[in-house]
């Protein structure tokens, strides 16, 4: 109780997350007499970041880090111009599909919708857009981001579940391949009723032109996903492997990427690496104590109270999730549940890891968008000055749809195991 209540305070005033955990960590150990675990304290930390599959993390925000640098979005968005055409709402048909096309470099949500936001809101505000939709959409094309591989969150999921992180990434991709469609019919129906403007015509030529200049990009991710579906190469490897190819790319095909850069790179890679994998220690450090505890038993035995089947405890722990998600970023919530969770979901109702871990990614996602916090929307409004709470009510029916394709990836297992099959 002692612990719940500094935890909880903690957080309110502001104190970081990983920070709270470790201090919590320490109030429990001293709350409830057992200072012999403070020997244990520091091994714990280590172990858990002691895991080759985290390396993962660094090289995926390295990529995301040279492709912004190197001009590879914007490429990728006359690509997704070229494809979409000039259609009614052409332009936020685009700015799913770029979002899409980004995700499979960049992994995170924040990050996406940071460097999203400054390409694709000045561009439709151009065209006649209203600012706030805008920058909402915006928001929610980066949803696709921890889902569609590579993913950050998948890999933590990955380490905490001991589930081969390339199974994670392939799970991820139907999903974020159901999100887009259903942000798509949105967009048709929104663009229906409130009369979006087209999106600028281009001829045959110009548009071949710009598949063809910009069409070198998809190297990256096809390198990444390729090596992985293929066998050829794990998830490190992988990204490594793509930081490599977005290099190449962004230095002689868009020719905007400088070697001089590479030390600016590499030091916000490292500030942003560090600062997930200290979550992932602090927070590693909190389960191993919420173990100590006995904390997932009770939790266990209270939910199989009120869950008698695996379709209602899934929709119960979408319902805590989300609430978790308001509140707390993507992987500190993550790291703090899947303990709590993981053991219920796969000796008491037998579900699948991998399916769990899809929505349980999905559902801390779609809570980075959702009030009181909705963190994605603050790293918008920083960007575009946009006002959160209107971008949330203005993009609200995206928010119902991603709702629909949380219940429908829980009760069909199949949206996620697929492709693993």
């Amino acid at each position: 109780m002692i612990t719940t209540l500094f935890f909880t305070i903690a957080l309110l005033v502001g104190v970081p997350i990983g920070v709270c955990l470790c201090l919590s960590g320490i109030v429990y150990i001293v709350a409830t007499g057992g200072t012999v675990l403070f020997q244990s304290f520091p091994m714990q930390m280590f172990a858990g970041v002691d895991s080759y599959g985290l390396i993962a993390i660094p090289l995926f925000i390295l990529i995301g880090e040279i492709m912004n640098s190197g001009g590879i979005t914007r490429r990728l968005v006359d690509l997704s111009m070229a494809f979409i055409g000039s259609v009614k709402g052409g332009l936020a048909y685009v700015n799913i599909l770029a979002n899409m096309l980004v995700s499979s470099i960049i992994g995170s949500a924040t990050a996406q919708v940071a460097i999203m936001s400054q390409v694709m809101v000045p561009e439709m505000e151009k065209q006649g857009y209203d600012k706030t939709f805008a920058a909402g959409l915006t928001v929610y094309g980066g949803m696709l981001g921890p889902i569609i591989p590579p993913s950050v969150m998948f890999v933590v999921f990955s380490v905490l579940a001991q589930v081969a992180v390339g199974d994670m990434l392939i799970a991820g991709i139907l999903p974020g391949v159901l999100l887009t469609l259903l942000f798509f019919i949105v967009i048709a129906l929104m663009g229906f009723i409130y009369d979006y403007p087209r999106s600028e015509k281009r001829t045959l030529a110009q548009r071949a032109r710009t598949i063809v200049q910009a069409s070198p990009t998809l190297l990256i991710p096809i390198v990444i996903v390729g090596s992985i579906l293929g066998g050829i190469a794990n998830p490190t490897e992988a990204a490594a492997v793509g930081a490599l190819a977005s290099a190449l790319v962004g230095r002689y095909v868009t020719k905007e990427f400088r070697f001089n850069a590479i030390p600016a790179i590499l030091l916000r890679s490292a500030i942003y690496s560090a600062i997930v994998l200290f979550l992932v220690a602090a927070a590693a450090v909190f389960s191993w104590l919420l173990i100590y505890g006995k904390v997932p038993q009770m939790v266990a035995a209270w939910i199989q109270t009120v869950a008698h089947d695996p379709v209602t405890f899934l929709l119960l722990a979408n319902v805590i999730l989300l609430v978790i998600g308001t509140v707390i970023d993507g992987i500190p919530g993550l790291i703090m549940t899947v303990p709590i969770l993981l053991p219920i979901a796969t000796e008491v109702y037998h579900i699948d890891p991998r399916h769990f871990g899809v929505v349980v990614v999905v559902n801390l996602v779609l809570g980075l968008m959702t009030p009181p916090v909705g963190l994605s929307f603050f790293v918008a409004s920083a960007v575009t000055g946009a006002k959160p709470g209107k971008m949330f009510i203005v993009t609200l029916p995206f928010f119902l749809i991603s709702c629909v394709a949380l219940v429908l990836l829980s009760l069909f297992p199949s949206l996620s195991l697929a492709l693993l099959e």
